[in-house]
């Protein structure tokens, strides 16, 4: 069992020092021997457990995701849906401004958005599909419509992206438009004003989930 043993270690310490190099670098800037030389390798390894460069950046992502992840909100299905709502909330705006920048993923993510590979995408998709579909099901209970409604898929992104934009936003940026220093006390109230206007849009939609047939005509 040793020499198994030894080789998830091996293959460990390589996706640890990938995570690091490629988040530093990017993917075209980050070098094998890089990687090697911090991870205690050597590129005989990384071809024995990943193949290429492209194949260990796909499992770094993938390895630094989970990590990130791995404390998923711990919400009872016994508490009613605008319950699980708040709760869910509150854990994507902390977990974002908890991670903000610092982690792994988090710098992988911008490395990515500056310099895209195109390497990520089919990974990624695969990775958020189960936290996706937890909040597109929560989202339908509040709303009552399908899973693959068009008003509740843009009610995911928005929903998102609200929570998102401490995590893309610089902190001074934040607060300038925030007119305050930021802290846990602002997030709190951050979090309880994005749950408000989330379950008001969402009752909106839920009334009128086509409302822009009825909208006044586009400028052609």
């Amino acid at each position: 069992m040793a020499p198994r043993r030894d080789g998830l270690a091996t293959r460990a310490r390589l996706l640890d020092a990938a995570c690091d190099v490629f988040a530093e670098k990017g993917y075209r800037g980050a070098r094998l021997a890089d990687i090697c030389r911090r991870a205690g390798a050597n590129i005989a390894a990384v071809n024995y457990h990943f193949g290429d460069k492209a194949s260990l950046y796909v499992e770094a992502w993938k390895y630094a995701f989970r990590k990130d992840l791995e404390e998923g909100p711990l919400v009872s299905e016994l508490l009613p849906p605008r319950e699980r709502f708040a709760h869910l909330i509150r854990h994507l705006l902390l977990n974002f401004v908890k991670k903000s920048r610092h982690g792994q993923f988090t710098r992988l993510y911008f490395q990515e958005l500056a310099n895209p590979t195109g390497l990520i995408q089919d990974a990624l998709q695969q990775l958020l599909e189960p936290r996706r579909r937890f909040l597109l099901n929560l989202l339908s209970e509040l709303t009552s419509l399908p899973m693959d409604d068009e008003g509740l898929l843009f009610s995911e992104l928005s929903v998102i992206n609200q929570c998102r934009a401490v995590f893309t936003a610089r902190r001074e940026d934040l607060e300038y438009l925030l007119g305050r220093p930021f802290s846990d006390e602002l997030i709190d109230r951050l979090a309880d004003h994005i749950i408000r206007f989330s379950l008001g849009g969402l009752k909106a939609v839920a009334l009128c989930p086509h409302w822009e047939d009825q909208s006044p005509s586009r400028p052609s």
